[in-house]
């Protein structure tokens, strides 16, 4: 498990009362279902926020701008289009906004066998890392790139974006790390969450096989090899899936 207490010594989940729309953990049980959702806001904002510290002081001093959050249950417009709840969570370049859908995290438990709350955070970090990427120029130079080649080699590219992005997500986990704010697991947690949505996995669960031609975020090992060089290193240049 993650944080003993996070931001400011507290427990995102017990300080409902202090944020904005969040419920009272003693209430009804009419309204359990709309405290769950709640706690998962706040749990959502408290990381965000210390992914934002962690980016604007550590990471990219005088270069990090804050990306907006969007969370929504079901589906919801975005500048990149609509958007349902099956794509899971995703980023949009066009107005630099983190789309969030809690029910993701609920089968990230269920579908997965992959819940805990340093997995949820890993996703989170994860589509800060595609913002880091709008900021520093380098999905649009993937963009420029991919409109001048073959589907499978297009893929190719949106799988080193992708890997990019789990790299990125380890280097805050290394900073969060080194604060002492992980627990004893919560690095084997967020290496499970990553093997559970590589690729190969999400096909071979889905249709019975596996066609790395379509990869567009990478295997199971190289998601969980990318986030750990991340979290071991916690520096930025150790992170070009490009060169490698």
């Amino acid at each position: 498990m993650l944080l003993g207490s996070w931001a400011l010594g507290l427990n995102p989940l017990t300080v409902l009362s202090a944020l904005e729309g969040s419920g009272s953990l003693s209430s009804p049980p009419a309204q359990h279902r709309q405290n769950t959702a709640d706690q998962g806001s706040d749990f959502v904002r408290a990381i965000l926020g210390d992914l934002e510290d962690t980016w604007s002081t550590q990471l990219l001093p005088n270069r990090y701008q804050a990306a907006k959050l969007v969370l929504f249950s079901g589906s919801t417009a975005s500048a990149c289009g609509y958007a349902s709840a099956a794509m899971g969570p995703f980023y949009c370049p066009s107005n630099q906004q983190v789309y969030l859908d809690l029910d993701f995290f609920r089968d990230l438990r269920t579908r997965y066998d992959a819940g805990g709350d340093f997995a949820e955070a890993y996703v989170i970090a994860h589509e800060v890392g595609h913002h880091v990427q709008t900021l520093l120029g380098t999905s649009q130079a993937v963009r420029q790139q991919q409109a001048r080649l073959n589907p499978t080699e297009a893929n190719q590219w949106s799988v080193r974006l992708e890997l990019q992005a789990d790299c990125y997500a380890g280097l805050w986990g290394h900073y969060a790390n080194q604060r002492q704010l992980l627990d004893a697991g919560d690095l084997n947690e967020a290496l499970k969450t990553a093997a559970e949505i590589g690729d190969d996995r999400l096909q071979k669960r889905s249709q019975g096989y596996v066609v790395p031609e379509s990869f567009t975020h990478g295997s199971a090992a190289q998601r969980q090899q990318w986030f750990e060089r991340g979290f071991r290193s916690g520096k930025l240049n150790e992170c070009d899936t490009f060169a490698s």
